[in-house]
């Protein structure tokens, strides 16, 4: 969502007056434009960011069209705190420092704002508690929040006196939920940044979409496994996306919609085999679909929803060691954010394998299931040459660990990607909802030539702090590259885990 200017245009404020609004103020008129409280003109809102937008989307900067962007200096405070870091938060404080510092080159006054390309302005923002003491609905606020020294209070009350010396519109924009309680108990609007959200319908609908075709047509298509069909009845559908072919909603046949506009039966193995390990074979049809778009070298990116149980991530791991096995990719990485990509890993004891382990250990079950062969009867003990009594064994090496050291599996740390290039790599991105979209941008363009992506994740199990589950990196990616002919997304529905697994997902 772009936000746009809605009111209604008027004549710049004379420079030596005040706003005209009935509000008490504690500020002459020159006070209140030098401190940046005045928009350079009265057309447009006044939006006023807060440091979690910015660092969140660097380029938010430029989404505003003819509105003016407010920018409390304790913004610049927060970003300062970030810029040293050597990760996506660190990195996107410097990217908007640079971005600030490129607006107000040719500004005489921060506070007087700089003109932007969409038409509108941005500006600094000082709040002055001493300044402000005789504005009666300020005090009121400080009765309310006494804690001026907090940032979240300097921004909101740098805001309340934005809006007590505008007539139009002034909106706090923060992706902070209880900054939003806050905000609305001080009587302020405020609301979450629009711009990379998706439509909602595209994150709660998994079911497949169903082109109805007659008798005829399904029966060429089962024959041959290919189907053209007119505009008209597939103009929704994009491509690589997953369809049943339907008759009456009574019979049904899975077909995808390939690169030519033609929808193609699935091409998939009875079961995914791995050398010297086990089998694993598609439970469902949704894993028959994400088998399909994980085995086709044409797709480069997949990505996969599904909610605890569905086995996404063991599907997509059973598909790149078949793949790594076939020789069509040099190796398999395998990753999750630990939380969120920005944290860091150097409080926790060990090497970084062992810092990792508490947060990759489902990817080390994962590959324990898959490359450990069945024993029929059970692991054996050895007998004792003294007395014959049965010992433990010492612990065996898991057989994916000399893949390990062979570097032809690699779990890695994703806060360590950046300015890496990842040539002829099957990569595994798991729990993919927890990146911000420039987290998620950032994996994406480090794959090179040769590579395949699979970002897995459940948009309704989020722990990040300033992302949901309209707005994260998984259904941002989705949104942002459906249609590419090398792009598939499947969703997945149904349980296979447990009884109780999949109960516990519904009902809980």
């Amino acid at each position: 969502m772009i936000h746009h200017s809605d009111e209604t245009p008027a004549e710049s404020l004379p420079p030596d007056e005040a706003p005209r609004s009935g509000k008490m103020r504690g500020l002459t008129a020159v006070q209140a434009r030098d401190f940046g409280l005045v928009a350079p003109t009265a057309v447009g809102k006044n939006f006023v960011l807060d440091t979690n937008v910015l660092l969140h989307d660097p380029g938010c900067l430029g989404r505003f069209k003819d509105n003016h962007l407010c920018i409390p200096v304790d913004v610049l405070a927060e970003l300062d705190r970030f810029k040293n870091e050597q990760t996506e938060r660190g990195a996107n404080a410097r990217r908007v420092h640079r971005g600030l510092t490129e607006m107000f080159a040719d500004c005489a006054s921060l506070t007087g704002g700089a003109e932007t390309d969409g038409g509108g302005t941005v500006r600094l923002v000082v709040y002055d508690p001493s300044s402000t003491e005789h504005s009666a609905q300020l005090g009121l606020f400080h009765r309310i929040f006494p804690d001026r020294d907090r940032v979240d209070h300097r921004i909101l009350a740098a805001t309340l006196l934005v809006e007590q010396h505008n007539e139009s519109a002034t909106v706090l924009v923060t992706k902070d939920l209880n900054m939003q309680l806050k905000a609305r108990a001080a009587g302020l609007e405020c609301e979450d940044y629009l711009n990379d959200k998706v439509d909602p319908r595209e994150v709660a609908n998994y079911e497949m979409r169903r082109i109805d075709v007659d008798s005829a047509e399904l029966q060429r298509f089962a024959s041959s496994g290919c189907l053209e069909v007119e505009y008209e009845r597939r103009k929704e559908v994009v491509l690589n996306q997953y369809v049943l072919l339907q008759v009456n909603a009574k019979q049904t046949i899975p077909a995808r919609l390939d690169a030519n506009g033609v929808f193609s039966r699935l091409a998939i193995p009875e079961a995914l085999r791995i050398p010297d390990g086990n089998s694993l074979k598609p439970l469902n049809l949704g894993q028959k679909c994400l088998v399909d778009a994980l085995l086709n070298s044409e797709i480069a990116l997949v990505t996969c929803y599904g909610q605890a149980g569905t086995g996404k991530t063991l599907v997509a791991i059973a598909a790149g060691l078949n793949e790594v096995c076939g020789r069509r990719y040099n190796g398999l990485t395998v990753s999750r954010p630990v939380v969120s990509m920005g944290d860091q890993l150097g409080y926790l004891p060990g090497t970084l394998d062992e810092k990792m382990r508490p947060w990759l250990q489902p990817i080390y079950d994962a590959l324990d299931l898959l490359t450990t062969p069945p024993v029929p009867n059970g692991p054996r003990r050895k007998q004792s040459k003294k007395e014959g009594n049965p010992v433990v064994p010492d612990r065996a090496a898991k057989p994916y660990e000399a893949l390990l050291e062979q570097r032809v599996i690699e779990v890695e740390a994703l806060c360590y990607i950046r300015g890496r290039s990842i040539p002829n790599r099957y990569f595994v991105l798991d729990e993919a909802q927890q990146l911000t979209p420039q987290e998620a941008k950032t994996v994406v363009t480090r794959m090179s030539r040769g590579s395949k992506l699979v970002m897995l994740g459940d948009p309704a199990q989020i722990d990040h702090p300033y992302v949901d589950s309209r707005s994260n990196g998984l259904v941002y990616t989705r949104n942002r590259l459906k249609g590419q002919a090398f792009v598939a997304h499947v969703s997945l529905n149904k349980g296979e885990r447990s009884p109780l697994a999949e109960a516990g997902a519904q009902l809980m």
